[in-house]
């Protein structure tokens, strides 16, 4: 496909950019929560055309980077309520046709599973890449407290930026469900997804009221559809490492600001759906997040 085509560009100053832009999100989102309900409203409406969210929780973002390539960042963003954006073109939810074995994953069995790194279809191959652990907690954004028993269908593509079902018919890997529990938890075992022409690095996710309401297959029966952004800096780490193909020239060409997901965002919706990642590439890496629904 034409979006995964790419040509090299200068990483220095794009990556500058990427991390001047990051900086000055978060020192809006700081204001808005110091400035008062004026200042809140014009910096809401200077992050663009996000859907309008709530917090009760302060927000803060900060990233630091070791010697070592070991990169730690910590996001906040409970409470918030979170944009709702696109499921793509490669869902597999059963809202659009894939050339693979299927083209809604979800009634598939074995789906529910919290290491997705396998396929599980029609063939059992692993996609390559850092491994990372994902804890994802899904609470009511109007009171933050736990939602269990809800179930989460995330997706993403591999080291090379492919999708199995659509770019990979044979492959069905990075794709699964898990069933919150009484924290409102689920984790995923997966890997550090790379980047394409176009995008930022991200996660597509869809929440669901159950278990019985993800895997039905009557259609779209979502209560939340989103994604999460992957931070530019845990990525540029894993890319530079080798094994992620073209990604790091692409993530030099994008910039959440210019993304055309997550650029009409509000600040703090950014920093809601980034992952909070800790980790390096030789030993893995963790993030934590939290969806307001």
């Amino acid at each position: 496909m034409s979006e995964h085509h790419i040509e090299d560009h200068d990483r220095g100053l794009l990556f500058d950019l990427e991390t001047l832009n990051s900086r000055i999100l978060e020192r809006r989102r700081a204001l808005s929560l110091l400035g008062g309900a004026g200042l809140a409203a014009l910096l809401s409406g200077c992050g663009g055309g996000g859907s309008d969210s709530t917090s009760s929780t302060a927000t803060t973002t900060t990233t630091t980077t070791g010697s070592t390539g070991s990169t730690g960042t910590t996001t906040g963003g409970a409470c918030v309520d979170y944009a709702t954006e696109t499921n793509g073109p490669y869902p597999a939810d059963g809202t659009n046709t894939s050339s693979g074995a299927t083209s809604n994953v979800l009634t598939s069995s074995g789906v529910i599973r919290s290491d997705i790194r396998s396929s599980f279809i029609s063939s059992t191959t692993q996609a390559t890449g850092v491994p990372m652990t994902l804890t994802i907690t899904l609470q009511n954004s109007t009171g933050c407290t736990p939602l269990s028993g809800y179930a989460i269908y995330i997706w993403h593509c591999d080291a090379n930026g492919r999708y199995s079902l659509y770019d990979l018919p044979t492959e069905s890997y990075l794709r699964g469900v898990q069933i919150s529990d009484s924290n409102g938890q689920v984790t995923f075992t997966t890997i550090v997804p790379g980047c394409y022409m176009g995008r930022y690095p991200h996660i597509h996710f869809e929440v669901f009221t159950s278990q019985a309401a993800a895997t039905s297959g009557t259609g779209r029966t979502a209560a939340l559809i989103s994604q999460f952004a992957v931070p530019g800096s845990v990525c540029a780490t894993v890319y530079a490492a080798g094994g992620y193909g073209t990604s790091t020239a692409a993530l030099n060409a994008i910039t959440l600001a210019s993304d055309n997901v997550f650029g009409d965002n509000t600040a703090a919706q950014i920093a809601a759906q980034t992952i909070a990642m800790t980790g390096s590439v030789s030993a893995g890496y963790a993030g934590t997040v939290t969806v307001g629904v």
